[in-house]
């Protein structure tokens, strides 16, 4: 008898997800219990291996030999005594200005300079360094993609919806929104614990670890500051650094060390010199004008647009998200070459394309329509774009919307993309990066009035107050090294 395939369905979902329960538990290497993980450590280290130049390519290495030396030094040692010594770590600095640090499966682990920049000895290093380590040997992060795998298992079948503009709006950064997966209060308080166990193991007070979540609270605090990254991404549990102040006490006692290190000088006079904020050398937005002082060219923005400017590409999208405009370094070679490929890469039909000029520079120009894909609900676009040879480099401009939208936008796409230029202007070309820089105190007074002494401006007292991770107020001593910012 043959049965209806409405009862044989749910019988056979029920078996292939009891099958791949019981085929998928793994120990734990931090906890040692057997846990759902339907992915193994070698796919942990694929996926470090696939994401690093997407992330690389993203965000940038920030050039630093002596930095660099010191995080992969220190992050060895850690990874030596940590749970999973076996995998083969990676550490490194990204060009960010962001206040943020993440680790990817497999042993990736990233600090970007504004994170650097914003700690005041290696231990606070070393307890952020521990608790991106720990996401790694606790493997939460494989252990959120399982659970995602399982759901689309119980699911049977269920889409993933691409997000709009996939396609032309995000070359590098396709595939990253898992590698930045957030992680619940549990998983944060395990790495909190490791943190405090990892760098109390390679010597370091773990109190200065938590001394440091206070710093990022007081960011968050303060009228009109922005959350710091590493706060959005890690859930901040009110009593949070009591929680690690106490981590760290249990750590020391356990420990046969009599002291542990700070090393507050030794770390601030390696980040002297770090750059601080945005470096407008790499492009800058300024009264709706794009300006890009190393490659030296200009153009202008849409007014009340919100802005991106990454390594790979300049991003501009309306307040309504419902059209962007990219711009990007495309392949060197004939500009019709160049369009022909892109049409054929995104399977793109042409509406009309043509030799052109800008501002006195070769140009090539052409609207294209993309179909509609159901399978992944890509929406019907229609873009414009130009190719613009200068100085022996050809951007791609692409400005996108539904098929529906695209008129509304026609003229501001032009516009932008029309506008693009030689920067001639000299101080826009000069402009160049704030740094850090390490000073000596004077003799003993306030943080402000030390500040002071070096002609700190006090629009930037709230920035170094910060920096420094103390209180205007606060006593410093002769002799005291601390943070400055040149203008």
């Amino acid at each position: 008898m043959k049965l209806s395939n409405k009862f044989i369905a749910p019988n056979y979902i029920l078996l292939f997800v009891l099958v791949v329960l019981l085929s998928s538990c793994s120990r734990n290497p931090v906890t040692g219990k057997r846990e759902v993980m339907l992915m193994t450590e070698g796919q942990e280290i694929a996926l470090g291996i696939e994401s690093d130049p997407q992330i690389v390519a993203a965000y940038g290495l920030y050039q630093d030999d002596k930095i660099q030396t010191f995080i992969q030094e220190k992050g060895k040692a850690m990874a030596a005594i940590s749970h999973r010594p076996n995998l083969e770590y990676e550490f490194k600095v990204l060009d960010s200005p962001v206040i943020n640090a993440f680790a990817v499966p497999g042993g990736y682990v990233y600090f970007t300079r504004g994170i650097l920049a914003h700690f005041n000895n290696e231990a606070e290093f070393a307890g952020v360094l521990g608790h991106e380590i720990g996401h790694i040997t606790a493997r939460h992060s494989a252990k959120q993609q399982s659970n995602a795998q399982l759901a689309q298992v119980l699911l049977v079948g269920g889409m993933i919806a691409s997000e709009k503009f996939r396609t032309f709006a995000e070359p590098v950064n396709q595939g990253m929104g898992l590698l930045f997966l957030k992680f619940g209060r549990d998983d944060e308080s395990q790495s909190d614990k490791l943190g405090a166990e990892y760098s109390t193991k390679i010597g370091y007070d773990a109190h200065e670890m938590a001394n440091f979540f206070g710093t990022l609270k007081k960011m968050r605090e303060q009228s009109g500051q922005s959350i710091p990254d590493f706060m959005s991404t890690h859930p901040d549990p009110a009593d949070r650094e009591q929680k690690v102040h106490s981590y760290a006490i249990t750590r020391q006692n356990e420990s046969n060390l009599s002291s542990f290190k700070k090393n507050r000088d030794s770390y601030l006079r390696m980040i002297d010199g770090i750059k601080y904020g945005e470096d407008p050398r790499a492009g800058f937005f300024e009264s709706n004008m794009f300006y890009h002082p190393d490659l030296k060219f200009q153009f202008p923005v849409p007014s009340g647009w919100q802005t991106q400017n990454l390594p790979s590409a300049v991003q501009m999208a309306p307040q309504a998200n419902d059209a962007m405009i990219s711009m990007t370094l495309a392949a060197n070679g004939v500009l019709r070459d160049i369009a022909s490929k892109m049409i054929n890469d995104n399977n793109l039909r042409v509406i009309e394309q043509s030799n052109t000029s800008v501002n006195g520079y070769e140009a090539y120009a052409m609207i294209t329509q993309q179909a509609a894909d159901a399978a992944s609900g890509q929406p019907e676009l229609k873009i414009m774009t130009y190719f613009i040879k200068y100085n022996n480099n050809v951007y791609q401009f692409n400005g996108m919307a539904e098929t529906a939208n695209f008129n509304k936008y026609f003229n501001t796409f032009g516009s932008t993309m029309k506008g693009f230029n030689k920067l001639s202007d000299t101080e826009k070309l000069n402009r160049q990066a704030r740094t850090i820089k390490i000073v000596t105190v004077k003799q003993n007074s306030t943080l402000r009035q030390a500040l002071e002494s070096y002609g700190s401006k006090n629009a930037d007292m709230n920035d170094l107050s910060l920096l420094n991770g103390m209180e205007l107020g606060d006593q410093v001593a002769r002799g005291m090294l601390i943070k400055t910012l040149t203008d």
